[in-house]
């Protein structure tokens, strides 16, 4: 705690010499002066402390839900004024990795506003993560700039950021459809007066089409609209596994969050394969390797428990999401490691999983994003694609030789099966599902 300014302090020294020279030499003018030096910033710092400020402070950020590597805005509004004669100094906390500190004086010269004081300053996210805003420190000064008190005017404001997605280009993921994946299913429409779609006759319909209880409801003549559009759906898998990740590095300026560098990596692939699929038209489905919501544990979830995604809300979801998503806490009970690699839970890839996938009424393209896999975990992932038209993975590692052995199993089950070694972009492995699906760096 820092009560006193420098001249503060300059004049307590200087009361307390003066003090003590009225003492030596018996001059009483000295002892007032003395006085004087050490009582005022005695009560300056007296009135700082018991004065009481009120202030309000409202924090807005634009985008609500930040991105990796853009930056966001900040709007303060800070309603009040410090006691008449005193100055104020404001400073905004900010967490490590966001490095420099805000400052502003109060009142804002450049705008003034009555009571209201409005700041604008830009944070620019390198980590995602749920980060602290604030609180809004106030320095208060006395008119003679004597004292000195801090003191939070509030306890700050929870800003999310997401990781950013990675653009992908269009390739084909799904039989029967366009390269994109926009073409909608067709499906024929039930004979049924109560589930069969009309339109009004146009010339040179059949009248084989006619819709005779339609016509009589609408008295005109109405035929049967032999086709039904849905929407093609799509299932995005996320393996959370803490040991499928390699160890926690520590110091590397990380979030406080349950991850590894490898995982982050995995969490952008998932962004930027949502992101793609939703904007070309699919409805998606994402699921952990247990089979339960993907999101279901995370804190900045708008919907933890949400597992179908579709349309622009669905993108913004999944970001939301993928904010704060941890790995994994391991399973307890876990047998021993196997050929270098944890032993599978029971649960991995299990029929849990395979149930929630084929849930889906119309079987679309399915991608797996995966850490390494044991033997294991390969054939139990390859078991649970019978009911999709497309199964692509993605497996994360460091080198692509550890991931040799789960690529053949998925090879050999009609996989497309891609290793994404570090270091290799993203789009790069993304197109190898477009063709017969090697490895990046491994041979067929």
């Amino acid at each position: 705690m820092r009560p006193f300014r420098p001249r503060g302090w300059l004049l307590l020294g200087f009361g307390a010499l003066a003090l003590l020279l009225a003492w030596v030499l018996g001059r009483r003018d000295l002892l007032a002066v003395a006085v004087f030096c050490c009582a005022l910033p005695v009560v300056a710092g007296a009135g700082l402390y018991w004065l009481k400020h009120g202030f309000s402070v409202k924090r807005s950020f634009s985008p609500a839900l930040a991105q990796v590597g853009q930056p966001v805005s900040v709007t303060l509004d800070v309603r009040g004024h410090a006691n008449s004669g005193e100055r104020m100094r404001l400073m905004e906390e900010l967490p490590v990795s966001f490095h420099d500190l805000p400052r502003f004086n109060h009142p804002n010269p450049v705008v003034p506003r009555g009571l209201l004081s409005r700041y604008h300053y830009q944070l620019h996210p390198s980590r995602r993560g749920i980060f602290t805003i604030g609180p809004l420190t106030a320095e208060f000064a006395d008119p003679f700039d004597v004292a000195f008190l801090q003191r939070s005017l509030d306890n700050g404001d929870m800003l999310a950021v997401a990781p950013a997605a990675v653009g992908l280009p269009t390739i084909s993921i799904a039989d029967g459809r366009g390269r994109d994946g926009t073409r909608s299913t067709s499906e024929v429409a039930h004979a049924s007066a109560d589930d069969a779609m009309t339109r009004e006759y146009h010339y040179g319909d059949p009248l084989r089409r006619v819709h005779w209880p339609g016509t009589a409801r609408q008295g005109k003549l109405m035929v049967r609209a032999e086709e039904s559009v849905t929407a093609p759906e799509a299932a995005l898998v996320l393996d959370r596994r803490a040991f499928a990740f390699g160890q926690p590095s520590g110091g590397s300026g990380l979030p406080a969050l349950r991850t590894t560098a490898v995982f982050e990596s995995a969490v952008v692939a998932v962004m930027s394969i949502a992101t793609h699929l939703l904007d070309v038209g699919y409805t998606v489905r994402i699921l952990d390797h247990a089979g339960q919501p993907a999101f279901a544990s995370s804190s900045s979830a708008l919907e933890g428990n949400t597992v179908d995604f579709n349309g622009t809300h669905g993108t913004l979801q999944v970001a939301a999401a993928l904010a704060a998503l941890e790995l994994a806490l391991p399973v307890p009970g876990a047998g021993a490691p196997s050929a270098g690699l944890p032993a599978t839970g029971e649960r991995d890839f299990g029929d849990a999983l395979a149930h929630k996938l084929h849930r889906g009424r119309r079987g679309g393209p399915l991608v797996a994003v995966t850490g390494l896999l044991s033997r294991e975990d390969a054939r139990l992932l390859a078991g649970t694609a019978d009911a999709s038209q497309t199964a692509c993975a993605l497996l994360l590692c460091h080198e692509p030789e550890q991931a040799v052995d789960a690529l053949k199993i998925l090879h050999s089950a009609g996989w497309h099966a891609v290793a994404l070694p570090k270091g290799t972009p993203l789009a790069e492995a993304w197109l190898q599902f477009d063709g017969h699906g090697h490895s990046v760096g491994q041979q067929s």
